[in-house]
């Protein structure tokens, strides 16, 4: 498979590592939007939410189980936000699903 981040979880390419389990691997993106912006994927490949059904949504369940203690151990005790995006009108650019985790900063309300 020629995923991106099918590549970082098996280690071929480097990355800022912030949190790992059995289900789960985090990292910093390369181009963070805010001060603070970490990418949560499931450690198998799920291409998008459009694909997560009742064989796969335990990677869910243990991604949003880790977010707030990846989000504590970064720091955001003021809050943050969790984004993913789906499909091509939502700029899905790795098409393997993944959650960013967004802030360190006062973010704004209108997403545009």
């Amino acid at each position: 498979m020629d995923c991106l981040f099918c590549k970082i979880i098996a280690g071929e390419i480097p990355s800022g590592k912030v949190y790992e389990d059995e289900y789960v691997y985090a990292f910093r993106d390369i181009a963070p939007q805010t001060p603070t912006h970490i990418l949560v994927v499931p450690k198998t490949h799920i291409a998008s939410a459009d694909e997560v059904d009742g064989a796969n949504s335990i990677f869910v369940a243990k991604i949003f189980e880790a977010i707030p203690k990846i989000a504590a151990e970064a720091g955001l005790v003021g809050g943050y936000r969790v984004i993913t995006n789906c499909g091509p009108d939502a700029c899905q650019s790795v098409k393997h699903l993944h959650f960013h985790v967004m802030g360190g900063r006062q973010l704004p309300e209108n997403m545009g």
